[in-house]
């Protein structure tokens, strides 16, 4: 289809200026469209106690609609709520248990190690002498470590819902829904902060 004819164009006068782009802009104001990935397709639940453990832990597990979860730091986390600087993250939980030494192959996880809620993922030590150990908070199996946080530990402050995450986890499907609903959401996570 011809819009128009040479005839019916002036090719020696400037085109209307129209601002298309500004026009557009301005009518996009859902700021919806822009969430992350992480914001998306994953539910943010937030573990603060565990049974057998004193101290608040403030971590974060996002349940994806895979059923994967992605374990990561809360917003009230010490390291993150004072700005700690992270010197190091030891994934060697004990003498003869190494995570960095997880090898997972197949679809049904084969070799993953084995995780209950209260099982020691990593300690991250801070240049004030300070160590926090980071549990799983999930019943299941240990899928993938972050490595990229051995070369840089401050990904888990700068970064946290993305690069910075901790672990990859495969909770027991049968308890899937009971974990989700144990856990706080991010509304009942940060009115707890506030008392």
């Amino acid at each position: 289809m011809l819009l128009c004819t040479t005839k019916q164009l002036d090719l020696n006068k400037p085109l209307p200026q129209r601002n298309i782009l500004e026009s557009i802009a301005d009518k996009i104001n859902d700021k919806k469209i822009f969430l992350s990935v992480h914001e998306r397709y994953y539910e943010h639940k937030y573990c603060v106690a565990l049974p057998g453990i004193s101290q608040d832990i403030h971590q974060k597990v996002g349940f994806h609609t895979n059923r994967v979860c992605l374990l990561s730091l809360a917003e009230n986390h010490p390291i993150r709520k004072e700005d700690k600087n992270i010197s190091r993250i030891n994934f060697k939980v004990s003498e003869t248990l190494d995570r960095l030494q997880n090898k997972v192959s197949g679809k049904s996880k084969r070799g993953a190690q084995k995780l209950h809620k209260s099982s020691i993922i990593c300690y991250i030590e801070c240049s004030d002498d300070t160590n926090y150990p980071v549990y799983s908070c999930v019943e299941g199996k240990l899928v993938e470590i972050n490595d990229k946080l051995i070369t840089n530990p401050n990904l888990l402050k700068a970064k946290p819902d993305s690069d910075g995450y901790i672990a990859l986890l495969l909770p027991v499907l049968s308890m899937y829904e009971d974990l989700k609903s144990s856990m706080l959401t991010k509304e009942q996570y940060f009115c707890l902060g506030s008392i």
